[in-house]
């Protein structure tokens, strides 16, 4: 028989957590860097106690907010490239239910965080405990089966010797490269503390490979043949190519068969943004670049990439009549889309089959001077936006819908003083941030789309967005992650004013654990995006500006609601700014980089001076029937774009 140890649930679920490894082309290193965790009666006395007393190499990290410490998580995850990850813990009940939206953010984007939620009483008999939800038809049921929807694993502990087969599960999956995400493992409050005899090899050093899946023969062939009947390809850059680490791989392809390429916001920024070949973002946020090749392409070669419909335009931004599509992805599931031929292999290995008989051929793209005027465009339209200023009642907004510009503009100035336009910001931010090698973290608003189509990557690896989930308040806490993985780089998190709100509860982690990020704030007092989106669908400005309720009309039309955004942070021990120039923005940046404490400058933008659309189309639920003729309108010009794109 093996010899065993006896051990709570708990204490045997730390001790393997401290056991499992990640070797990635020979290099190997600790799956587990540690575990965030808010305590809660449903774990604090269980994983808690195991947490206190034996943690291991594990480092325990105090969260603010489930969802939060959640997003720091996963942006460490991210930022590792998949290759060590965190747990998170919570207590059930309002706990679980703040980290569902976290793990639903994870798995949306492939990212492995283990979720580890204390639950409701396996033996039922103190029912109904605090915080249970007790459902008549099903006793079974409780707040962590919320987490069933947005995990790729989920189980529930109820007796000890499930752990084992459990937590094996559980690294399957978290260390598959084609199908990670969420894991989420229950654990009943009272299971936690039971002991079990637990056999010595469950704790055994296991080393987790995560290989390179091949391309088969057949399926090299067919890749060659689709290439090789093609003039003018496009490759796409997506976030395969990351994790893959494929990027001197995918760069030498496309320069070696003259093949521009666009970006995936995942896939954006392993290389960098003046590369010949690279025309930068491609899709519904992308740049004036890629989304013009794009339209002309008879093959799309994705590499890596999920196909989502911001960047395929909702299937619509591939205008070639001709165009077909290979897919070159680690899954199965993504390298099936639109109905492509299939690659399913690794993104490095892949290409470098593919390279090595398509070579053979003599094949090279037909593209002349195409890739270089179109890179050209990009680098003039971008100088221009980064210098666009407010010239006064003749200024045309970037975005020039029906919104009342001038009235808006004097109103928002007299509040807050400012006529920074938000591309300008950006500019002087990208240009700050490139020459001093920090990483950019994004996630959600409009600043995702100013990122994608004007970010400049000067550094490989120094760009993080999440647009997966497109998850507002993942931005400030994941930077906390990212700055946790990059401990020797600085971290600027790119944040609208709604985004902040919404969620910023690891800036107070961040000044805790001694972890300097640095906050860039644009408020222009409205959710920016959506405005530009209901508006330019024939709406009103309706719900999406922050106001006061008009106590005349009973409606939020009232005036802009200011909000101190520096003053906030400053609470909480920050170091903060308040920019209204150019210049004041300038200098903030500068004292920001010398300080050791988490930063926020507060920036106040004009609205509807984002980076706008190139090109591009994107299929919304628009009203087919209306009061309004605008929305009636809206809905024929839906109707015209939908026939030129893609039905399958």
């Amino acid at each position: 028989m093996a010899n065993t140890v006896r051990l709570t649930v708990a204490q045997a679920l730390v001790k393997f957590l401290n056991n499992q490894y990640i070797e990635f082309d020979g290099k190997q290193n600790k799956m587990f860097k540690g575990i965030f965790t808010i305590f809660g009666h449903g774990n604090v006395v269980g994983l808690g106690e195991a947490l206190e007393n034996d943690p291991g190499d594990l480092i325990v990290h105090q969260g603010r907010n489930e969802q939060g410490m959640a997003h720091a998580a996963m942006g460490y995850a991210k930022q590792k490239r998949r290759k060590q990850i965190y747990a998170c813990t919570s207590s059930v009940g309002p706990g679980a239910a703040n980290m569902v939206t976290a793990a639903a953010t994870a798995t949306a984007n492939c990212i492995p965080v283990l979720f580890l939620p204390g639950d409701v009483y396996a033996t039922r008999q103190p029912d109904p405990v605090l915080q249970q939800m007790e459902q008549p038809h099903d006793l079974s049921i409780s707040t962590n089966d919320a987490f069933r929807a947005v995990s790729k694993y989920w189980d529930r502990v109820t007796r000890p010797e499930q752990l084992m087969s459990a937590c094996i599960n559980a690294m399957r999956v978290l260390t598959d490269p084609a199908d990670t995400g969420a894991v989420t493992i229950a654990l009943p409050q009272d299971v936690e503390g039971e002991a079990y005899d637990y056999p010595e090899y469950f704790f055994q050093k296991r080393v987790h490979r995560i290989d390179r899946r091949p391309a088969t023969k057949a399926m090299v062939e067919d890749a060659i043949k689709l290439i090789t009947a093609k003039k003018k390809p496009m490759l796409i850059c997506g976030g395969g190519v990351k994790y893959s680490e494929a990027w001197d791989t995918f760069r030498e392809f496309a320069h070696k068969y003259n093949i521009p390429f666009g970006e995936t916001q995942a896939g954006k920024g392993v290389i960098v943004w003046d590369d010949p070949m690279n025309l930068n973002g491609l899709g519904e946020t992308g740049c004036i670049a890629a989304n013009e090749i794009a339209k002309e392409a008879d093959l799309v070669i994705g590499v890596g990439t999920r196909y989502t419909d911001f960047t395929t335009s909702s299937k619509w931004i591939f205008q070639n009549p001709e165009v077909s599509f290979l897919n070159i992805n680690v899954s199965e599931f993504h390298a099936y889309k639109l109905d492509g031929v299939q690659v399913v292999a690794d993104a490095k290995v892949a290409l470098e089959a593919i390279d090595a008989e398509l070579e053979k051929t003599g094949w090279k793209s037909s593209y002349t001077t195409e890739i270089a005027a179109a890179k050209a465009k990009y680098v003039a339209e971008t100088d221009r936006l980064y210098n666009l200023e407010y010239t006064g009642k003749d200024f045309v907004p970037e975005i020039d819908d029906a919104l009342d510009t001038d009235k808006v503009y004097e109103e928002f100035h007299n509040i807050t003083g400012s006529y920074l336009t938000q591309s300008r910001a950006f500019g002087i931010i990208n240009q700050f941030v490139a020459k001093n090698g920090g990483v950019v973290v994004g996630a959600s608003g409009s600043l995702p789309g100013d990122l994608q189509r004007g970010w400049r990557v000067y550094n490989p690896n120094t760009y993080h967005v999440e647009y997966g989930f497109s998850c507002m308040g993942y931005e400030v806490n994941a930077s906390l992650g990212v700055k946790m993985a990059e401990p020797d780089k600085e971290v600027y998190s790119m944040v609208g004013d709604g985004s902040y709100m919404m969620l910023h509860s690891e800036l107070p982690t961040s000044i805790q654990e001694h972890k300097k990020i640095n906050v860039m704030l644009f408020d222009n007092m409205t959710f920016g995006c959506i405005n530009n989106l209901q508006i330019g669908h024939g709406m009103g400005s309706f719900g999406t500006e922050f106001r006061f309720r008009n106590e005349k009309t009973g409606k939020l039309d009232g005036g802009f609601v200011p909000v101190d955004f520096a003053m906030n942070a400053a609470s909480y021990g920050c170091k903060t700014y308040k920019v209204t120039t150019a210049e004041e923005l300038k200098a903030a940046l500068e004292d920001a980089k010398k300080q050791t404490v988490s930063t926020l400058i507060d920036i106040k933008v004009l609205p509807k001076t984002m980076i706008h659309g190139y090109g591009d189309w994107w299929r919304v639920g628009q009203p087919q029937v209306s009061k309004s003729e605008t929305v009636r309108k809206a809905y024929e010009a839906l109707k015209v774009e939908l026939a030129k794109a893609r039905q399958y």
